[in-house]
């Protein structure tokens, strides 16, 4: 195991500027004992511990004094590709980590040491118990002495012994087996063939030295009688294999087998035709190697081993031939890969067939791969829906902003999803491993928030808590404040909020020393601030700090492209939950798209919800949704009818009215025309009579 594999990432570091106070205080509130030390261009100039401050305690330091006077020079320093055992050699309570270019990576205490090769020992121990009573044979262990340490089930069961004999003298108990005399002669014997009552066991008796001295006795028989069965099934597999070897051999895909560790078992004649390369040339090799030396172009193989799933790719052999390459995963008992099948498929002329075609898919192929890895890259969570370029654009911005520490506004209206893209600043952020604290402000007594941002000392008002509260802002240091409906709070708490935000500290309720905090701060309201700032209800100064970057969120009306992969998204987490399978009729979906929704996503939710509990059929119409959801183009279409026509003019004047409707809304013929159940040249003939 490497060094890297078991250190404490990003581990809390000190500044030489540090003094001896705010490093003890540090050490007592993030529970360490011990920190490195790096000096303005960030590189490790030192390393101070408990022992260390002790130490200046005693001598009377002054608290006031910079650790860069009382911190040891004198650095070991380990990479973080080494072994841990030499980690263990060098006999350091606190080691640094350092990357190849010697940058502080990490902190390995003797500690984490201790605890992972305590653990390795138990698991080996483990791991030798349970091969022991697993295994066929009969097993006993002997001391110099000749007593009995260890007898596995088949022992038991070989030598049909209704006691235990554990501790007791192998001399004593089962002279018959003799391993009392391999402690007195230190010779080993095997395959020897011993009487036992009736059975006739063969037995290995094995002396056990260390340094050069015997300390332990071991004996491995069977019965000889269980030989002939094992003999029968052996002739039994062997049978198999080689009608399997038969079927392999005559399969015309080529066929290819590795073990879990890509090392090459099998390869059929077809494979050999198909790829130009001769079995000699690859049994026993590995598929890494194969792959450097040119064999093949890239293994389907090695990419089964990295994800564990079935793969399929496209390869071109030194043959001219062109082939499916399908590598599948087979796992044994404890889930890990044993070996991948291989099958290769000789596609040449299907691939000639459609190489025009793809061609001129090449490029559309292209630009759709590049948006879906942007949406898949902007959209990293499971809560955010976006397909409207719009909506896109926004999230683009936050991606760019969660980067940087710089305090991001977000405005929109209520239910656009604010504390979504909040979520997703702070988990594409630098901070995503500490948390994410959200505070409503607007949903907390005007009385109670300043205790609860900021926290409050023990005594400081009457009902306080008797051990004092640490504030959210102490809570969510290291990670990101979340201050929804920020627009909310009172013109005294902007004052507090304004100078927590210029000094980066807090003061609690009652307290006197001040507390550094290291926050970063996402804030949200609906409310428009730059008209209350000139109503002289949002301070100016606090408002220009928070308004670093504004982030404004569209309401639904505004990107319409989100409404029907919203509804979709939330249908399907309800199916999942009930196990249902209930859509959303045609008609239904385009009387959703023409809704408003001016409470927005949070509206969405719940009208999918209340109408998939209340349809009675997996089918939900347009009939079912709430009555102010109701499609207003269909229904002035429809009851347009102020003047009498006769019936083939209405019919080619609804007909005209539809077409036209269609191909404004989605811009071309083929999409217009699918929704309206015709085919586009019908389409084009008749939007082309209509409209000459």
């Amino acid at each position: 195991m490497k060094v890297k594999d078991l250190m404490t990432k990003d581990p809390i570091v000190l500044s030489e500027k540090d003094t001896f106070e705010d490093v003890a205080k540090l050490f007592i509130n993030k529970h360490i004992d011990g920190a490195p030390v790096l000096d303005q261009y960030g590189e490790l100039v030192g390393i101070i511990t408990k022992n260390d401050l002790i130490k200046a305690f005693i001598n009377k330091i002054s608290p006031n004094t910079s650790i860069d006077e009382i911190s040891s020079k004198r650095i070991i320093t380990i990479d973080e590709d080494a072994d841990i055992k030499d980690a263990w050699n060098l006999n350091v309570g606190r080691l640094p980590v350092v990357d190849a270019k010697g940058n502080l990576v990490g902190i390995l205490t003797r500690t984490d040491l201790s605890r992972r090769l305590l653990a390795r020992e138990i698991k080996e121990s483990c791991e030798m118990k349970a091969i022991l009573n697993s295994t066929n044979n009969g097993v006993i262990t002997i001391d110099k002495k000749g007593v009995i340490k260890r007898c596995n089930p088949s022992a038991g069961r070989i030598l049909n012994l209704d006691k235990n004999i554990i501790n007791l003298k192998i001399e004593d108990v089962l002279p018959e087996l003799k391993l009392h005399e391999v402690i007195k002669t230190g010779i080993s014997q095997y395959n020897e063939k011993i009487q036992f009552k009736d059975k006739q066991l063969i037995c290995d008796r094995i002396a056990l030295y260390k340094d050069k001295e015997i300390f332990a006795g071991v004996i491995v028989f069977k019965d000889s009688s269980d030989l002939p069965s094992i003999i029968d099934e052996l002739n039994t597999v062997q049978r198999l294999s080689r009608k399997l070897d038969a079927v392999i051999e005559s399969s015309y895909d080529g066929i290819y087998l590795t073990d879990g560790e890509a090392n090459t078992l099998r390869i059929n004649k077809a494979y050999e035709r198909i790829t130009g390369v001769k079995r000699e040339e690859m049994l026993g090799s590995n598929m890494c190697d194969l792959e450097k030396k040119g064999y093949i172009s890239e293994s389907a193989t090695l990419r089964v081993l990295k994800t564990g799933k079935t793969t399929t790719i496209h390869q071109k052999f030194r043959t001219g031939k062109n082939a499916l390459v399908t590598s599948t995963p087979i796992f044994d008992e404890n889930g890990k890969i044993s070996m991948v099948v291989t099958n290769v498929r000789d596609i040449t002329e299907l691939a000639k067939l459609k190489e025009q075609l793809e061609k001129n898919k090449e490029l559309a192929q292209k630009y759709y791969s590049e948006i879906e890895e942007m949406r898949l890259q902007l959209l990293n969570t499971l809560h955010i829906v976006a397909e409207d370029e719009k909506m896109l654009q926004t999230m683009r911005l936050a991606k760019r902003v969660a980067k940087v520490d710089t305090t991001v506004l977000l405005l929109g209206e209520t239910g656009v999803g604010k504390e979504e893209v909040a979520k997703f600043i702070h988990k594409n952020s630098n901070r995503k491993k500490n948390q994410f604290i959200k505070i409503n402000c607007g949903a907390i007594p005007e009385n109670l928030i300043e205790s609860e941002l900021f926290g409050y000392e023990k005594g400081a008002f009457t009902g306080a808590n008797k051990e004092g509260k640490v504030g959210l802002f102490e809570v969510a240091d290291g990670g990101t404040l979340f201050l929804d409906e920020v627009g909310e709070l009172s013109l005294d708490m902007q004052v507090k909020l304004l100078r927590v935000l210029q000094e980066q500290e807090v003061k609690r309720v009652g307290g006197t020393m001040p507390i550094k905090i290291d926050v970063r701060i996402l804030a949200a309201t609906n409310r428009n601030l730059e008209e209350m700032v000139k109503e002289k209800r949002f301070r100016e100064d606090l408002y220009y700090r928070l308004n670093v970057v504004p982030i404004n969120i569209l309401p639904l009306r505004e990107r319409r492209g989100d409404i029907i992969p919203l509804i979709r998204y939330f249908l399907s987490g309800l199916n999942r939950k009930y196990g249902w399978n209930k859509e959303f009729s045609k008609d239904a979906l385009e009387c959703l798209y023409e809704y408003d929704w001016p409470g927005n996503v949070r509206e969405v939710k719940n009208i999918v919800e209340r109408v998939f509990i209340m349809s009675n059929q997996e089918k939900i119409t347009s009939e079912e949704l709430p009555k102010n959801i109701f499609c207003k183009n269909v229904n002035e279409s429809l009851t347009d009818t102020s003047e009498i026509l006769p019936l083939r003019d209405a019919v080619a004047k609804l007909e005209k009215e539809l077409i036209d409707k269609a191909f404004e809304k989605y811009g071309n013929v083929r999409s217009a025309a699918k929704v309206l159940g015709i085919d586009a040249s019908t389409f084009v003939r008749k939007r082309k009579k209509y409209n000459n």
